[in-house]
């Protein structure tokens, strides 16, 4: 979600009761055992997951990122996995800053030229933050990105367990810093989701309504991720728990007001792995 750089088509409702089906026959048919502990991994995404905004300065900073990051106070997904005794853990940070959906099946390829044997996904933030809700990403193309990238690391020789998380809530980092003056200035200083954030103060029906319509496409695109990853047999969704969590201000860098911080990325490390394929 590197927020400050980079039609709307609802899914059907016969696409959300197969929705609905196709999670319960997964949880339903899900493995108890875990499996086998990886020597490789792949993260894959946009700056939530190079923990962006979570050190000194505008930067990226992978050391603390929830999947592959080493920061002891975050415990990430590889940290744990070492841990549990992948002791010989490789990780590979694949996301990129800026990143929408579109560059997804690429960085997909590059974990599977790096033999990635679990695979972690966080994207679609850079889709819906957009400079005008006009902008943003159609659902269909979201999913066709997202299917794209599964469909490349199901057809690796490695045979990943993948992980597919969900889309924070843009309406909740509006709502917990929007009567923050500081918020406000950095919001327009950095040009941040500008289809969520532009005019924070304001209540006009038509500004209410735009941040309406952004975060119903993030539900779309949450609804999507589930979708796709019910189509591939080694595919976990995190069933909304990243979507539903109710992040606090303390989760939040003060560097952009919009970014997890150093703890936000510990939070989302634990929320995650308790969704994960070693845990559930």
């Amino acid at each position: 979600m590197h927020i400050f750089t980079r039609g709307r088509r609802a899914l059907t409702a016969a696409a959300v009761a197969t929705l609905l089906v196709s999670a319960s026959l997964f949880s339903a048919g899900a493995a108890t055992a875990a499996p086998p502990s990886p020597a490789r991994m792949a993260a894959l995404g946009d700056s939530i997951t190079q923990a962006a905004m979570s050190c000194s300065g505008l930067i990226s900073c992978p050391t603390n990122s929830w999947s592959t990051g080493s920061t002891a106070s975050v415990n990430s997904h590889a940290s744990r996995l070492r841990a549990a005794g992948a002791t010989s853990l490789v990780a590979y940070n694949n996301a990129v800053s800026g990143a929408a959906s579109n560059a997804l099946p690429g960085q997909a390829q590059k974990a599977v030229t790096q033999g990635a044997q679990y695979v972690t996904i966080e994207i679609g933030a850079n889709d819906a933050c957009t400079r005008t809700v006009g902008a943003m990403t159609p659902t269909a193309t979201f999913q066709a990105n997202v299917q794209a990238a599964l469909s490349a690391l199901a057809a690796s020789p490695a045979s990943p367990e993948i992980f597919v998380a969900s889309i924070p809530s843009l309406q909740r980092m509006y709502d917990l810093n929007k009567s923050s003056t500081s918020a406000r200035l950095v919001w327009g200083l950095l040009k941040i989701c500008q289809s969520m954030l532009e005019k924070p103060t304001s209540t006009a029906t038509a500004d209410v309504q735009r941040r309406a319509a952004v975060q119903q496409r993030v539900d779309e695109y949450n609804q999507a991720l589930a979708l796709a990853c019910a189509s591939v047999a080694k595919c976990r969704y995190d069933g909304g728990a990243v979507a539903n969590y109710a992040f606090s201000k303390a989760d939040i860098s003060m560097r952009d007001y919009f970014h997890p911080s150093l703890s936000g990325q510990a939070t989302l490390a634990a929320v995650t792995w308790a969704r994960t394929q070693w845990v559930s």
